[in-house]
């Protein structure tokens, strides 16, 4: 397998991708407003959360490019609280590579700057803002996953709920694309009910494409469900927060078949092209901040250095 890391800018870096060259993307970008992650040109310190969505749905056209026409985008984002507090400043974490905190509350910094629509101490909307707009932009919404995290970072607020979740999109560039919902199955145990039945083309008007044939495999299993439940996990390096493995494992096997390659162009500590690896996947990585490109690549050849090409 093949893990290639590259350096820069992926708004420019994504133009030297070999056209319909991936099958599928996983990615996280930078949250907006929530840290300064000190490389010039990041993501994430816009002046609007409106400028933010343009600038992702910029690099998600790139992506649509190098993506299969029978792709899948998954796209892991979570929200802000509109936290206006005039002559504060901007207040963001300043994130560095021996930082070790996993997670910080996603609370907007931008107090010094008041957006329009906005009252103070709304939750601003980004995910599905930015869900809506990607539609807009030609991208089939396909689905909005959960990720339900048992061990949430506490909160000290009295006035709503601790938030314990962030949501997963999934698009589509086409109402047809590979999907292998086999891969992904889980232990029946008390589920009941009718069964579907594939072709081995295509699903129904409007779903993916199965790579298998027949009847279901067996009345023991059952489709995966909506809500993924997956514990947050520390990771000794760069990030604040890191994609767990388990997270994007179901992503990567349900979204690319063995040897096919997976895209993520916020490559981070690399756990994409870690899972990827794990699977028999090629992966593709693109990082802005060169300490965590060399972290990426130091934590995937780790892993297995007998069996991966890390470029």
């Amino acid at each position: 397998m093949s893990i290639r890391i590259l350096e820069g800018n992926c708004l420019n870096v994504l133009d030297d991708l070999e056209e319909q060259s991936v099958y599928t993307c996983i990615t996280s970008p930078p949250y907006y407003g929530l840290r300064d992650y000190g490389t010039e040109g990041q993501i994430g310190l816009e002046t609007t959360p409106e400028e933010y969505v343009i600038n992702l749905v910029n690099v998600f056209r790139k992506v649509k490019r190098a993506l299969r026409d029978d792709g899948t985008l998954w796209v892991n984002i979570g929200d802000s609280y509109y936290n206006y507090r005039p002559g504060k400043g901007q207040g963001l974490a300043k994130q560095t590579v021996s930082n070790t905190k996993q997670d910080l509350p996603d609370v907007c910094p931008r107090r010094g700057n008041k957006l329009a629509g906005l009252k103070e101490k709304d939750l601003i909307g980004i995910p599905w803002m930015l869900a809506f707009a990607l539609r807009a932009d030609g991208w089939h919404l396909r689905q909005d996953i959960i990720w339900h995290k048992p061990n949430p970072m506490p909160e000290s607020v009295k006035d709503r709920c601790t938030k314990a979740h962030e949501y997963i999109f999934l698009l589509t560039k086409q109402k047809k694309y590979y999907y292998d919902h086999e891969a992904i199955k889980y232990p029946a145990k008390e589920d009941w009910g009718t069964r579907d039945r594939t072709d081995g083309k295509y699903h129904n008007e409007g779903s993916g494409l199965s790579p298998h044939t027949g009847l279901e495999d067996s009345y023991e299993t059952s489709n995966k469900r909506s809500v993924w439940t997956v514990t947050t996990k520390p990771f000794k390096g760069a990030h604040f927060a890191v994609f767990p493995p388990d997270l994007i494992e179901p992503c990567v096997l349900a979204g690319c078949p063995e040897g096919g390659t997976v895209l993520d162009p916020f490559g981070g500590a690399g756990t994409a092209g870690l899972v990827a690896d794990r699977h028999g996947r090629n992966a593709i990585l693109i990082e802005l901040n060169k300490d965590y490109s060399e972290i990426a690549r130091n934590r995937i050849y780790n892993d297995a250095p007998l069996f991966v090409d890390v470029i």
